[in-house]
């Protein structure tokens, strides 16, 4: 288990943007079945997933989530993260929005707190002091247990951060930038630093890069995935063969999957699709395997 502020999660975070989505309710089951019986506890979710598919209004993960917490049974032993910002009726952070959207969520999942709330995307029209003092009151009510932050520069964090220790209220405790192979500028530098200055758990999302970095993408394959356009455009790059054969080498010295070697936030269609990921979490790659993945992806 690793910690993020007061929570402790497994090495591996289950994103839940398939849910009720490429992944219906019985599948979305499946998954979460197979996952906490290998001993997940964290699972990732939005208010706005997926409000981008044809007939979505957003919110669908979270209820098909609700339902099997319902079901289930599992609410204390799940660490619950869901994200503010992006659904189509409450879009952006003013303190109005932040609120009304959390009581949505907690509706939608059927549960009385969230254990981890992302602002989705940071709203640099309002201040941070509204922000971060709106997270807050969600804090003090019992509605929320942590707070983190995703797609943030630097100097916004840093001055979320400084807010929250000038005034005393919850501070970040996570990031969740975009982050993978293929995208490494994302995070890397500025963003990287101000989060290791504050000691902040970091969750990448898109590890896989739209389903690229499992090596399933290659010359003269056809992949049936809704990704599949955004993904595949990477072989048509250096950098994309370059990583591939990099992430070829390393997984035939570990004999595992290239979707094992990837980041701890990745989501799955099917029980069989979770198999490599969850094999990451007790992977150690060799400061040989880190310098040729950082080389090919430079």
């Amino acid at each position: 288990m690793k910690p993020i502020g007061e929570l402790q999660v497994s090495g591996l975070c289950l994103g839940g943007n398939v849910f009720g989505w490429t992944a219906d309710e019985s599948a979305s089951f499946a998954v979460l079945d197979a996952y906490t019986a290998a001993g997940g506890n964290f699972i990732d979710t939005a208010d706005a997933y997926s409000a981008w598919a044809p007939g979505h209004t957003g919110g669908e993960s979270e209820t098909v989530l609700g339902r099997w917490l319902a079901r289930r049974g599992r609410r204390d032993d799940i660490v619950l993260a869901t994200k503010v910002g992006r659904h189509p009726d409450l879009t952006g952070l003013s303190a109005a929005t932040i609120k009304a959207a959390a009581d949505a969520s907690l509706r939608r999942l059927g549960v009385d707190h969230i254990d981890l709330y992302y602002t989705h995307f940071d709203d640099e029209t309002v201040e941070v002091a509204e922000i971060i003092t709106a997270l807050d009151d969600l804090v003090r009510e019992g509605k929320v247990r942590e707070i983190g932050a995703s797609n943030i520069s630097p100097a916004r964090l840093e001055a979320s951060l400084a807010f929250s220790t000038r005034e005393n209220t919850a501070r970040y405790t996570a990031l969740q930038p975009r982050y993978h192979l293929m995208a490494r500028d994302s995070y890397e530098g500025p963003l990287a630093e101000t989060a290791a200055r504050h000691h902040l758990a970091v969750m990448p999302y898109a590890a896989l890069a739209g389903g690229f970095l499992t090596g399933k993408y290659r010359p003269g394959t056809t992949v049936d995935s809704s990704r599949a356009p955004s993904a595949a455009r990477h072989l048509d790059t250096p950098r994309g063969q370059r990583v591939l054969s990099a992430l070829d080498t390393v997984a035939r010295t570990h004999d595992v999957p290239s979707a094992t070697i990837t980041s701890p936030l990745a989501s799955a269609r099917t029980p069989t699709q979770l198999t490599p990921l969850l094999r990451g979490t007790t992977l150690t790659l060799t400061p040989e395997d880190l310098t040729l993945l950082a080389e090919a992806s430079a």
